[in-house]
């Protein structure tokens, strides 16, 4: 132990205000380093001064009532502004990995005719059951969900009678931002003969299936 972490030790425990703190660590050094210069172990002089919290206890003794009061008050507010500037830190955290979306039309990573196009093809793909073309346009961890067992299963939830597609409706794109990472989504109403089936549809920067919700 230093002489330095010995002091520290000392008035970490202290009750008064950071500057009388500092003065009285100035003080111990002081009479510590003088200690040193005519002879005296760092040792021997801490073991002859005693453990930390004895000599705050004794400082703590000499501490006025008001000065005491200013130092918990002080204290609380160093907590309390601790706590509010964590809390800040996890809003604006949340915030930013929280899913936010925007217009099509003004994206950098996305054109809107290309989007619609690759929605309108996964949708034909996914009435086709060309379930092996539908991996290849789709992200990694997609293409063990995009089989034949999987999505019958999926389809069976809603209908297990769709018969053949009628028509398309009208199309709703967008782009999402979650965190640093873009996406493009899609949402249509899809008409069959014995129900309306609604396909929300995502795609990543490389145009890649990165997500299917049908309902």
């Amino acid at each position: 132990m230093t002489a330095n972490q010995y002091t520290n030790g000392i008035v970490r425990k202290i009750k008064c205000d950071g500057t009388k703190k500092k003065d009285i660590k100035k003080q111990l050094l002081t009479d510590i380093n003088l200690r040193i210069e005519q002879g005296e172990k760092l040792e021997d002089i801490i073991a002859q001064m005693g453990c930390a919290k004895e000599i705050a206890e004794g400082f703590n003794e000499s501490i006025s009532p008001k000065e005491e009061k200013k130092y918990v008050r002080n204290k609380i507010l160093k907590i309390l502004l601790t706590i509010i500037l964590l809390l800040s830190f996890l809003i604006c955290f949340i915030y930013w990995l929280s899913p936010k979306v925007k217009d099509l039309d003004n994206s950098k990573y996305f054109n809107k005719n290309q989007v619609e196009s690759a929605m309108l093809d996964t949708i034909e793909l996914l009435d086709e059951e060309n379930y092996a073309s539908l991996q290849g346009k789709a992200i990694s961890q997609m293409q063990s969900i995009l089989n034949k067992e999987t999505m019958q299963d999926v389809r069976n939830q809603i209908s297990d009678n769709w018969g053949k597609r009628q028509s398309f409706g009208v199309m709703y794109t967008g782009e999402l931002l979650q965190g640093n990472t873009h996406y493009a989504i899609g949402e249509i109403t899809v008409i069959y003969e014995n129900v309306s089936v609604t396909y929300r549809l995502t795609f990543d920067k490389n145009m890649q299936l990165a997500g299917l919700f049908i309902r």
